[in-house]
């Protein structure tokens, strides 16, 4: 690989804004939430009694390798890389449908609904927040500067 393929120099330059900071927080939180709730239903699978022990335990594999996408992006927008904004934006996404069936719930679950509905639009506001935005690199539309 040529220099030009790899290059020395840190993708951002100055401090990481707080918003960036509360962005991967938020963001790694939910990466745990997702990882302990999949190791929950993965040990109650294997180790309980439920009424189909292989549909438990591949719920609980299926949601420890999702917790990687919010753990691997909040370790990206610790160190400023620009490639995490993206993966931290889709799994907020992806939480606001979750938060809305949790809330359609007559149970304790509606609690956690607004949590997550809480957690999700607080880190897309800070994921959009043009402080974060420049932090990361990211150029807007119309900011042409340096295309060859």
């Amino acid at each position: 690989m040529t220099k030009e393929q790899t290059p020395t120099t840190p993708e951002t330059t100055g401090p990481r804004p707080r918003r960036l900071t509360y962005a991967a927080v938020l963001t790694a939180l939910e990466g745990l939430g997702l990882a302990v709730g999949g190791l929950w239903v993965l040990v109650l699978g294997i180790t309980g009694d439920p009424d189909d022990r292989q549909q438990a335990v591949t719920l609980g594999v299926t949601l420890v390798v999702l917790a990687l996408l919010p753990l691997l992006a909040a370790r990206g927008l610790f160190a400023q890389r620009s490639w995490s904004r993206g993966p931290s934006v889709i799994t907020q996404i992806l939480a606001l449908p979750v938060a809305y069936s949790l809330l359609q719930a007559d149970s304790i679950a509606i609690p956690a609904g607004i949590a997550i509905a809480v957690v999700a639009i607080t880190t897309l506001v800070f994921l959009v927040n043009p402080a974060t935005t420049q932090a990361l690199g990211i150029r807007g539309p119309g900011d042409a500067q340096d295309q060859k």
